[in-house]
């Protein structure tokens, strides 16, 4: 899902570098971004509509779907074993979405990732203001530099699962972090950056991902075995890092140092510190998540009594049936 959801942005970058480098109106072309631009963006905008809309028809076009009829089974194959060769686990309660909400592990997730989105959506909302407002680069790097962040985070996320296996989720999750913490910094001790933004952005890439692929890890981890009520698990985290965001760039936009204007030589540096507060600022409560974590792992804690109640109760269960199926043979031998 993450990969295909890297190619789709691959994608539309890809394509607004192209409008953007290859301009029809040649006289009318500038370095930086002004209203001789919307027509480009008019077509992006077409482009990536008709885009989506192929592949959507193609999607239910091309999948077949076999349901089986009203009131009848999935008939069983003969390969299949009608006993169960392996011993039956105790019963488990099934959480529901009320127990969620008793659970410690519930909101350290919660705070984590909302950490780690606030950290990936306000970078890629803000990287073009920084770009154009405080870099002064061309408009072409609006294009550039989200490319090489998601090129970077694509190629990041094939080391994830191997990586996981060796060192385990949360080092995983903290060498991103560290990662984007030295974007932070380059980006607080370089005044002006030229052609180095590319490597800023390779890192923050490479950060975002691993710390976001990380965090869906966790939420996993967090649901386990009861997927019933996973929906409301994912629901959930989703619903916190939208709320955080919306905050966020209520926040942020209510601090803007020229409201009524485009920008003003107060917001060149406003943009440049935006970025290091949303990414190292946000790191640094992200670790302090972490940190809880580490020190209280991620597991059901509430509802262990009861897992324990039920299959101890079970087992007392089992010992009665066995007792009263020893007395009905001992009469009737």
């Amino acid at each position: 899902r993450y990969a295909f959801t890297v190619m789709a942005n691959i994608t539309v970058y890809g394509l607004a570098w192209l409008l953007l480098n290859f301009q029809v109106d040649q006289p009318d072309r500038t370095e930086h971004l002004g209203i001789q631009d919307v027509p480009i963006f008019r077509d992006l905008s077409l482009l990536v509509v008709a885009l989506g809309a192929l592949f959507s028809l193609v999607f239910h076009l091309g999948t077949k779907e076999n349901p089986y009829p009203p009131g009848s089974q999935p008939q069983m194959e003969e390969s299949t074993s009608l006993l169960q060769k392996e011993p039956v686990s105790p019963p488990r309660p099934l959480l529901i979405w009320k127990d969620w909400l008793l659970e410690p592990a519930f909101y350290q997730v919660a705070m984590l990732y909302m950490a780690t989105r606030l950290i990936v959506n306000l970078s890629q909302t803000y990287i073009g203001m920084f770009l154009t407002n405080s870099l002064l680069l061309p408009k072409k790097y609006i294009a550039t530099i989200p490319l090489v962040m998601y090129i970077s985070g694509f190629l990041s996320s094939f080391l994830m699962k191997p990586v996981n296996e060796w060192i385990g989720r949360n080092l995983t999750y903290f060498m991103g972090i560290l990662v984007i913490l030295a974007f932070a910094s380059w980006v607080t001790l370089a005044g002006q950056m030229g052609a180095e933004i590319y490597g800023a952005a390779a890192l923050l890439g490479a950060g975002s991902a691993t710390v976001l692929v990380t965090s869906l890890s966790m939420t996993a981890d967090l649901i386990g075995t009861n997927t019933l009520s996973s929906a409301f698990v994912y629901g959930a985290m989703s619903f916190t890092d939208k709320m955080a965001n919306g905050l966020a760039v209520m926040v942020i936009q209510n601090l803007h140092p020229c409201p009524t204007e485009l920008c003003c030589p107060a917001c060149i540096s406003f943009y440049h510190w935006v970025m290091v507060l949303v990414t190292g600022g946000i790191a640094v409560a992200a670790i302090i998540s972490l940190c809880c974590i580490m020190v209280w792992p991620i597991r059901i804690r509430y509802n262990a009594v009861s897992l324990q109640g039920l299959s101890t109760m079970g087992t007392s269960y089992s010992k009665v049936d066995n007792l009263e199926e020893s007395n009905q043979t001992s009469t009737v031998n």
